[in-house]
């Protein structure tokens, strides 16, 4: 593009310029009695290039007027300015998340396999979901204790990794619900941000997801989210599975598997508290399209800002080199004052001309 096009008139000058350098111009000459003889000479190089000065000179006029409308080459930049949000999913892995009352696919799952799947979806998007590309999100599991798996990361990719290869405790010993356990330490991991972060994470936010009652660990579920709302971070809490009786697989003394209705029970009370406490929402998940509606809903709820500021940096051929492929080409003033300084040159020594 050009910034001043309208200098373009000044190529109404070039055939004059054309005219003044090209057109015949009388000579003086001497009488000789015969020049038959010089017209049957070939002419040397030097004759067959004579006009090489005044095309030099045409073409360093042509070059300072497209220098003149100042052609430009505009390259738009993008700055886009994230102020992401930090998450921590805590996520229950104790006996109970074996039940079998979700599907994926149109088969049976157990509570954890939905919920690794419509999370990781919600973490890396899908056709409903969008995905939380500019946010740092950890992931924290539970049973008996709390086990921080991963710190609130961009690295989603490993994250979800680190999600699937999450199990259901199979040892007694560590089975149980510490769900209090597991909020203070989301709480925990998110604070610790504000050391390792060059800026302020400006929101912060636990995913909880379980299936029964805090009946593990040190600190109870309403004090957890007592310390939440003081460091500002919102909880969401999601019930998981059936209420009253929920099918459950188990295997007997002889190795026997089957799959039987036991009964199961979370504590809706407890978990709607912790969200009220912290500003966040409780939600109740009896299977895995109402999971995915939940994160779509918390999707909506949590928005990462983004401001994208856009702007042209322009190159002044005029005065900037530009490069087309392997070549580079000089700024145009510089060829032009090459193409005068070419022809000064020329008619100083090769093609003078004698008087």
């Amino acid at each position: 593009m050009f910034y001043s096009p309208w200098y373009f008139l000044l190529l109404l000058i070039v055939p004059v310029v054309v005219w003044r350098l090209f057109a015949p111009r009388r000579r003086s000459a001497i009488r000789f009695s015969s020049v038959q003889l010089a017209g049957q000479l070939a002419p040397t190089l030097r004759q067959r290039l004579m006009w090489l000065p005044g095309a030099l000179t045409l073409a360093a006029v042509v070059v300072l007027i497209i220098a003149l409308a100042r052609p430009r080459e505009g390259r738009e930049q993008t700055i886009v300015e994230n102020e992401g949000i930090a998450i921590e999913m805590a996520v229950d892995r104790s006996s109970s998340m074996q039940a079998m009352d979700f599907q994926l696919g149109g088969e049976h799952v157990d509570r954890l396999t939905a919920i690794k799947k419509v999370a990781g979806d919600f973490v890396n998007g899908d056709e409903n979901l969008n995905g939380r590309v500019s946010d740092l999100v950890g992931l924290i599991t539970f049973a008996g204790y709390a086990d921080g798996v991963t710190p609130p990361t961009l690295d989603h990719t490993f994250l979800v990794s680190q999600l699937n290869h999450s199990q259901i405790v199979t040892n007694r010993s560590e089975d149980g619900t510490a769900i209090g356990d597991a909020i203070a330490l989301a709480v925990e991991k998110l604070n610790a941000l504000d050391a390792r972060q060059k800026e302020k994470v400006q929101s912060k936010i636990i995913i909880l997801l379980t299936d029964g009652e805090n009946n593990a660990g040190d600190l109870e579920p309403v004090q957890a989210a007592e310390l939440a709302q003081t460091m500002g971070i919102k909880v969401y809490t999601i019930g998981v599975g059936t209420k009253g009786r929920a099918p459950i697989p188990v295997t007997d003394m002889f190795g026997r598997k089957s799959v039987q209705w036991m009964p199961v029970n979370i504590d809706e009370e407890t978990l709607e508290k912790v969200a009220s406490i912290t500003g966040g929402k409780y939600f109740q998940a009896t299977d895995t399209d109402s999971l995915r509606k939940i994160y779509s809903e918390i999707d909506q709820l949590e928005k990462t800002k983004v401001e994208a500021q856009h702007f042209v940096d322009y190159r002044e051929l005029a005065v900037q080199s530009y490069a087309i492929g392997l070549f580079t080409l000089p700024p145009l003033l510089l060829i032009a004052f090459g193409l005068l300084l070419a022809r000064v040159v020329l008619e100083q020594t090769w093609l003078r001309e004698l008087t």
